[in-house]
């Protein structure tokens, strides 16, 4: 639910498509918003909407649909949306890419809520998983105990803002700075550096 990270998605699935074979890409949830049932204050509804332009402006392409702003209840939590990646994850690896892309797309381009567990249960369905499993799954402690892991390690990564991308070669953590434009400056730094 980083709108940043909406805009990161094409350059970002292009460099995935041409990293060098020897780079293993583990996806972490960063977290960002606690659980939160208080309504989005005014300001912050402001804020992000002039994020969501500010976005659209910097990164050709990226699209949001500001319906969401009217016809949904927005609320500052995104707890939810990565305890449904996890959720989803224990169904196959796969998913964990698939719900991601779901939450996405329903939240910035169907103006659909994915703060709310309906809206995350109806993209499981959506995605074909086991339903009831995953509603099992999305309120359990060890989804809860994993989302903690992957922050802390985000945290320990210095990955602490969204989109981040961290390489690691042997012992070494690298930060790569994100370009939302290009794909060459990205790759570059990754080549040289797995070269060492």
């Amino acid at each position: 639910m980083c709108s940043w990270c909406w805009g990161f998605v094409p350059v970002l699935s292009e460099l995935l498509s041409t990293l060098p074979k020897e780079v293993e890409v583990n996806r972490l949830l960063g977290g960002l918003a606690v659980d939160s049932d208080v309504p989005m204050s005014n300001e912050m509804q402001a804020m992000l909407q002039e994020t969501w332009r500010r976005i659209q402006a910097k990164i050709p392409g990226t699209v949001f649909n500001f319906d969401f702003w009217s016809k949904c209840q927005p609320r500052r939590s995104t707890y939810p949306s990565c305890r449904a990646v996890i959720a989803a994850r224990q169904q196959g690896n796969a998913f964990d890419e698939a719900m991601t892309k779901a939450i996405q797309t329903a939240y910035y381009l169907q103006a659909r809520n994915p703060s709310d567990i309906e809206t995350l249960v109806e993209l499981a369905d959506e995605l074909g998983l086991d339903v009831a499993q995953f509603k099992q799954d999305i309120a359990s402690s060890v989804t809860q105990q994993q989302l903690e892991k992957e922050i802390e390690l985000s945290r320990e990564l210095h990955a602490e803002s969204f989109p981040s991308l961290v390489l690691q070669v042997g012992a070494s953590h690298w930060p790569v700075p994100i370009d939302y434009l290009a794909v060459s400056p990205m790759l570059e730094l990754i080549n040289h550096l797995t070269e060492k």
